[in-house]
């Protein structure tokens, strides 16, 4: 949650926008406690039925309510101009794995960050560099991933991100 704290705090001193899932539980909700507590901006993002839960954040600057997962993990990408992604479960790196195939085909070119709690991130990173040397990720793609154990650092990199060149395709037709 410390790791979570200092997010928020990053973003805010950067006046960075929070654009995240807009509950008021987990690492995200305190992200965005931080944020707010810090004087930033945090839009929070969520389906109808998990706000009659009663799970919003409710000290939020704006809660945008859709009606399907798809339609928020759409309109989340849409607000943001990059990607922090904290130590999480199945949805984190969902999410995370969703908006890096985005950018390796060209949706978006909006950096991606990894927040290395402890380590936390290692053994995916191994996995990735992995599909690397197997020949079934290019190395750009790979470089792509911000990885590191300071959010500042995180951000720092996101303001000189530059995404890798584009690959081309021939017809195999001719």
């Amino acid at each position: 949650m410390e790791a979570a704290a200092n997010s928020g705090r990053a973003l805010a001193k950067r006046n960075c926008r929070l654009v995240y899932g807009g509950a008021k539980v987990g690492l995200m909700g305190g992200v965005a406690d931080a944020t707010i507590s810090a004087g930033g901006v945090a839009c929070g993002v969520m389906p109808r039925h998990l706000v009659e839960r009663e799970i919003a954040h409710e000290g939020l600057s704006e809660l945008v309510i859709v009606e399907t997962m798809h339609e928020r993990k759409t309109k989340m990408s849409e607000l943001s101009d990059a990607f922090l992604v904290l130590p999480g479960g199945a949805g984190t790196l969902e999410e995370a794995f969703e908006q890096w195939t985005w950018a390796q085909i060209d949706i978006h070119s909006k950096p991606i960050g990894f927040l290395n709690v402890g380590g936390y991130f290692d053994p995916l990173m191994i996995m990735i560099d992995g599909m690397v040397n197997a020949g079934f990720l290019n190395p750009s793609y790979r470089d792509m991933l911000i990885v590191e154990t300071d959010p500042d650092l995180i951000l720092y990199r996101f303001e000189n991100y530059v995404p890798p060149i584009r690959k081309t395709y021939q017809s195999s037709n001719g």
